[in-house]
């Protein structure tokens, strides 16, 4: 056993060095890669944008109905536009990231990002029971009013913010609905 230690002791040690080798500790390094080309970055202003763009079978992208009646919803009648009493103030970034969604039986979450979609930003859901709450794609903000829209375009529910954290409102199935953190 006495013999032993030494051995043990010298292959550690080698172990170790080799170690410190391929982790560039010692002995050479190995050559650098070339840059790679790209071409020139080059900027233009972009067009402003239709404030009237024209989004699936006619219907404005802002959710409209074309008579200017509210809010077009999946099964086709407006819902209302007027904000309750009490109604905060809200901006585009208050709505960013991930929230938890209840309606009806429906407990699951919802993320808001500020990346552009047809009829206003991206959203999505997760853990959703109800065909209609699957279908969040796109947000939009009308004032006081969130607007949750399906991908094409119809309101999925309206909402208004009762907190910094809370939006309480109807999806259009008339079911009520609240998005919380």
């Amino acid at each position: 056993m006495i013999r032993t230690a030494p051995v043990t002791a010298t292959l550690c040690l080698a172990l170790a060095l080799a170690g410190c080798q391929r982790l560039g500790y010692g002995g050479s390094r190995p050559a650098a890669l070339p840059a790679t080309p790209t071409p020139p970055v080059s900027s233009q202003p972009l067009e402003p944008l239709d404030p009237v763009q024209q989004g699936q079978a006619g219907a404005p992208l802002d959710g409209t109905m074309p008579d200017g009646s509210g809010t077009q919803v999946a099964g086709g009648a407006p819902l209302s536009t007027t904000a309750p009493a009490g109604a905060r103030e809200i901006g585009r970034s208050d709505m960013l990231g991930g929230w938890s969604l209840a309606s009806g039986s429906d407990n699951c979450k919802l993320f808001m990002t500020l990346t552009t979609w047809s009829g206003g930003y991206r959203a999505n859901s997760r853990g959703c029971t109800s065909p209609a709450m699957q279908k969040i794609s796109a947000w939009d903000l009308q004032g006081k009013q969130v607007i949750l829209k399906d991908d094409t375009g119809a309101t999925v529910a309206q909402l208004y913010a009762t907190s910094a954290e809370s939006f309480n409102g109807r999806a259009s199935t008339g079911a009520p609905i609240s998005v919380y953190r």
